[in-house]
């Protein structure tokens, strides 16, 4: 069997780990797969070398070791579409790495938001787009800009955040018995939108809407 450096398992990882990290199978670097923090997409693959990782943790920017340029790189330090660090993590063999970012711009060098393309490769991603959208949401809460309708409601309070899930869901059962799948699926998404607003101003959010959900499921059936 072979050993893992460290005596450790995969799992998170901090700048005291790096040296338990297998370097030497990769001749000295590790492959990194960056994950979006928020939509879980797959953005890229880079390569890390010990002085890269440890920058990614100092700068708390995503740095590689280019095998091309034969040097450290921090990703966006051209076009300033840099990736903000949320986390390190590592396999079961501690010989490949899972970064999770917040991308500033499009990921790959030719525009698009990942190097596999902008489309969702997945269900789970294009669901995943209700963290986005929280995340928006929290901001013009924030934020207050003018002209946002979003932010307009928050000034409102939550009577009439309250009431606008209401009339959303009305239209919602009204589009189900008399309209067609577009008005039912354009009507849905006025919900979520309001419902989405409504979990924020009350301080919560979906994650945990979707946790109640899970352990519904988990509970033994009767």
């Amino acid at each position: 069997m072979t050993s893992i450096p460290g005596g450790q398992a995969g799992g998170p990882v901090t700048v005291a780990d790096i040296d338990s990290l297998d370097f030497a199978k990769g001749g000295g670097l590790l492959p990194a797969v960056v994950q979006h923090a928020g939509t879980g997409a797959v953005l890229m693959l880079g390569y890390m070398n010990r002085d890269a990782l440890r920058e990614t943790f100092s700068r708390r920017h995503v740095v590689f070791f280019s095998r091309s340029k034969q040097r450290m790189w921090e990703k966006g330090e051209t076009s300033g579409h840099f990736l903000e660090l949320e986390s390190v993590r590592t396999d079961c063999d501690r010989d490949t790495l899972l970064i999770t970012a917040w991308p500033h711009g499009p990921v790959c060098h030719v525009g698009t938001e990942t190097c596999f393309g902008s489309e969702p490769a997945s269900t789970g991603e294009r669901l995943a787009f209700l963290s986005t959208l929280e995340t928006v949401i929290a901001k013009r809460a924030s934020e207050q800009p003018e002209g946002s309708y979003t932010a307009r409601l928050f000034a409102q309070g939550p009577r009439r955040i309250a009431q606008k899930v209401g009339e959303e869901g009305v239209e919602v059962a009204l589009a189900a018995v008399m309209e067609g799948d577009d008005k039912v699926i354009s009507e849905s998404a006025d919900l979520v939108f309001h419902l989405l607003v409504m979990l924020k101003k009350r301080g919560l959010s979906l994650e945990q809407v979707v946790a109640e959900l899970r352990a519904r499921h988990a509970k033994p059936k009767t």
